[in-house]
């Protein structure tokens, strides 16, 4: 880098530029921060947090700490998914006597597959302004380094923990046309990948989005047919917090698996698996020997759903 390039960056006129903007009073701020890496917290959210009079956040001890890296001390409320109706009561008190409250979740962009959302439906029910600062967000930041070319994305967020509730989420979006982004916990991610590749196919892309920002971030991206094998190859990749993108549907592809879908739902009622199997060939077209095993995945879904 050159000197006159270095002479340039001046972090002094930045933050003079910061403290120039208007932050008004009785606002409800909706503060980003890291997903994993502590600068990357935005300079106008570093600014808000030494004006706002209280911090909402999902864990106290967590905010704490992400606090004091910055030299921060606030005083927290603790806004979890257990209290939001509660806690928003409290902030739009405090609010309606003209305090500043920052709303900050425990990485990313709060109300978005965190808590967050209900607060924020309150303060804006209650008349009251609410402001984002936008900042950190593990969905967006995956999709932007996916190389997956599509003008839209639907988030999903964490699927259902039963295996009947998840495929029957997944059935539901197996001819979205939008790249699909869920988020995951390591200990489930073999399991809802092998969900992917049944109810989505061999050919659709995935993308493995792990530990972003952070010192092991990995991203990885192949068929559906590859991804569980991918997985097990290395036992790191059952750690760390996930994003996960699944490429949309095809229109051709992905509506003939619809349709045997919905045959066999209604074979499998009267008929074995074998049998449903076998006359929902006959009826779609599709090879029978996928579609057992189509019909024995669904078959034991709905039998650990009941």
């Amino acid at each position: 880098m050159s000197q006159d390039h270095q002479a340039a960056f001046n972090p002094s006129a930045l933050f003079e530029a910061v403290q120039q903007q208007s932050y008004p009073n009785a606002t409800l701020y909706i503060v980003a921060t890291p997903i994993g890496n502590s600068a990357d917290i935005s300079l106008r959210a570093l600014h808000l947090l030494t004006l706002v009079d209280a911090v909402a956040c999902e864990d106290t001890r967590n905010t704490a700490q992400l606090l004091t890296r910055y030299g921060l001390h606030k005083p927290l409320i603790a806004a979890h998914q257990h209290n939001e109706h509660e806690v928003a009561a409290k902030i739009i008190t405090r609010l309606q006597v003209g305090e500043r409250i920052a709303l900050v979740s425990d990485a990313g962009t709060p109300a978005v597959s965190d808590p967050g959302a209900i607060i924020v439906d309150a303060v804006r029910a209650a008349g009251l302004r609410v402001s984002p600062l936008p900042g950190a967000s593990a969905a967006i930041s995956a999709l932007s380094a996916s190389g997956l070319i599509n003008d839209q994305f639907y988030f999903v967020g964490f699927l259902p923990s039963k295996a009947g509730q998840r495929d029957s989420v997944l059935q539901g979006l197996a001819h979205i046309p939008a790249s699909l982004i869920f988020y995951e916990a390591p200990h489930r991610i073999i399991e809802s990948t092998q969900a992917l590749h049944q109810a989505f196919g061999d050919a659709r892309q995935v993308v493995f989005a792990r530990e972003l920002s952070k010192l092991f971030e990995e991203i990885h991206r192949c068929p559906l047919a590859q991804a569980a094998t991918w997985l097990q190859q290395d036992s790191h990749r059952e750690k760390g917090e996930y994003v996960v993108i699944v490429e949309g549907a095809s229109k051709d592809s992905d509506q003939n698996d619809i349709e045997a879908r919905r045959v066999l739902n209604i074979l499998l009622t009267e008929l074995s698996v074998k049998q449903a199997a076998a006359l929902a060939a006959q009826i779609t077209g599709k090879k029978k020997n996928a579609l057992y095993q189509l019909a024995l995945s669904m078959k034991e879904s709905n039998n650990e759903e009941s």
